[in-house]
């Protein structure tokens, strides 16, 4: 199959994995209405077009957190990732310290901390929610601290889990869903033995190195369930500001009052974000929150956005949104279930070809240098 772009790498993943988790990673919340607008609000964003700008070498580099980053991207924190290549977690990791940038693992993960920060040639990031158990939260950080993380992730915008629909249909979840999942993986042999088999151990291992017991796919959505917190507050963050002495990144921002509020709680950086239309079906796309989000608090701490990035034009365009960064989800994970850490460092490589052409020819010679008047109609309105 030719690999052009992420519409390629996914489907090539819907070929190779088996259908619980190719729905798990692919599908949103409800009727994935927020899904869908999140990818068709960037593609209305028309880019301003320029033509003999004198644009010679394009300069990709950027600085977040005190780190040198490549391009002004990330790989976002995914659940199990792990699950979508043997020991993807490490893979990903690798493939994105090789271009550059940083990647960021869930707290959900398939590889502990401490299988995946000793392989990547640069300091990973570290996700986590706000949870009941305050043990684990305690001890994750310590860990992670200990390994060498200095960027916190912090998911603020799943208290509860969203309705995913899917998940019921395609064995995820629902009834007789582990006899469903068997029967997939025999009809998925190339995916079978590389992750099935060879991918051992399938736990939550950061979960698992805390409770002294495997934590599995079967206990997955259980854990998660009994464990968020719907009840917590601003307050409830401020123990973990005041114990973490890195960098903190709130995940999960779509209105300006609550970004303001984060500058206010000290946060170093957010992530303007719907979960990838996961949670919340019906909410604004991220590429609509950004704009208001980006006058209310530029400056006073850094802008990240996720959710319908595909490709290196979308980049560009969440820049000229007001992002400092955009992290991928979806992408990398097509990516690295369809050709593991080589098609990860490949998507890289497309989403920085991508912006350079785009930054060509809308006359950008540095990331600096793109803005809203590198779109032609930026003004999307909530």
């Amino acid at each position: 199959m030719i690999i052009s772009s992420t519409t390629d790498y996914r489907e090539a993943a819907r070929r190779r994995l088996p259908p619980f988790l190719f729905h798990y990673i692919d599908g949103g919340a409800y009727a994935e209405q927020t899904m869908r607008r999140n990818e068709e609000d960037l593609h209305a964003l028309a880019l301003k077009q320029r033509v003999l700008q004198e644009v010679g070498e394009i300069d990709l580099s950027s600085h977040l957190f005190n780190e040198a980053l490549g391009l002004p991207v990330a790989l976002a924190p995914v659940g199990l990732t792990g699950m979508y290549a043997r020991r993807g977690e490490v893979q990903a990791a690798r493939a994105a310290a090789s271009r550059g940038i940083s990647f960021t693992m869930s707290s959900v993960s398939v590889c502990p901390i401490e299988e995946v920060q000793p392989k990547s040639d640069r300091p990973i990031w570290f996700q986590l929610y706000v949870l009941k158990d305050r043990g684990f939260m305690k001890n994750v950080l310590e860990r992670a601290w200990a390994a060498g993380v200095r960027t916190l992730v912090f998911t603020v915008d799943m208290p509860v889990p969203g309705a995913r629909y899917r998940d019921a249909h395609s064995g995820m979840s629902g009834p007789h869903a582990a006899y469903r999942r068997i029967l997939q993986a025999m009809l998925h042999p190339g995916w079978a033995w590389d992750v099935g088999v060879c991918g051992r151990p399938h736990d939550l291992g950061n979960v698992s190195a805390y409770l002294g017991k495997a934590i599995t796919l079967e206990d997955y959505i259980g854990w998660l369930g009994n464990n968020f917190d719907p009840s917590i507050g601003w307050r409830d963050l401020q123990w973990v500001r005041d114990y973490w002495k890195g960098s903190m990144v709130l995940k999960g921002i779509l209105d300006p009052d609550d970004a303001r509020e984060a500058a206010r709680f000290g946060a170093d950086g957010i992530v303007v974000s719907n979960h990838g239309g996961r949670q919340l079906d019906g909410v604004l796309s991220s590429a609509r929150a950004l704009p208001t989000i980006a006058d209310a608090v530029k400056g006073d701490l850094k802008l990240l956005v996720d959710s319908g990035v595909r490709s290196g034009l979308d980049v560009v365009r969440m820049l000229a949104l007001g992002a400092d960064a955009v992290m991928l989800g979806r992408a990398y994970i097509y990516a690295l279930a369809a050709a593991g850490e080589g098609g990860v460092a490949r998507l890289i490589d497309l989403i920085a070809s991508e912006m350079r052409v785009a930054m060509t020819l809308t006359g950008a010679r540095s990331i600096a240098e793109i803005s809203r008047d590198s779109l032609v109609n930026a003004g999307l309105t909530p």
